[in-house]
């Protein structure tokens, strides 16, 4: 897209172009016309500034005589891009959602207990994708360790209503899980991240 951009600025085939052409002002008219002329997001921009960064890193290499241009390319800036809106949901909306999961079959047992388990004790796909059996304990005083950033543990009491459907969840397994197996899993293999977040975006799709 550079250098057809390059080629359209000097009014050229893009065949006919040396590197004396590539020049830092057409870089930067290039980033222009993306945000500009194309109306590419800030994201999509700093996609294509980094592929731009990679081509001048690879001539800079090659071509001695382009260094002084090379190193102005490099040293444009990424832009910052605004984090996306966090969003939540009230508590009488996760009480809605809760009574509508399904609650036939151990797939539904899984999911209610994943998603009551996320909702009391917050903790985040990679921890909950890391849990494993000895980390719980659903005694008179239920609560579970979690494993985060840092390689550090937490611990977080778990409610009763969340204890007993963890129990449930565990006992409906056959044969009995062992305390190093996932918590939570599909077909004999733990959930990854993403697969957490897949069942969450289906039951709290509107």
């Amino acid at each position: 897209m550079f250098l057809q951009f390059a080629a359209d600025d000097k009014h050229c085939k893009i065949t006919r172009l040396a590197l004396g052409d590539l020049t830092f002002e057409r870089v930067v008219g290039f980033l222009r016309h993306l945000e500009m002329d194309r109306g590419n997001h800030i994201r999509t921009r700093n996609q294509r500034l980094a592929a731009v960064h990679c081509l001048f890193e690879y001539i800079a290499g090659r071509a001695p005589e382009m260094l002084v241009v090379c190193q102005r390319v490099a040293a444009v800036p990424m832009k910052r891009v605004a984090p996306a809106e966090t969003r939540f949901l009230e508590r009488d909306e996760v009480q809605d959602l809760l009574r509508h999961l399904p609650c036939d079959g151990r797939l539904a047992l899984r999911d209610r207990a994943l998603i009551l388990f996320l909702y009391n004790t917050g903790a985040r796909l990679q921890e909950t994708a890391d849990l494993r059996v000895e980390h719980l304990d659903l005694g008179e005083f239920p609560l579970v360790r979690l494993h985060g950033k840092g390689d550090k543990w937490r611990t977080c009491p778990l409610w009763h209503q969340t204890a007993e459907l963890l129990a449930s969840l565990l006992q409906s397994l056959n044969p009995a899980a062992p305390s190093n197996a996932a918590v939570f899993s599909a077909q004999g293999r733990p959930l990854t991240r993403f697969g957490i977040y897949k069942i969450v975006r289906r039951h709290g799709a509107p």
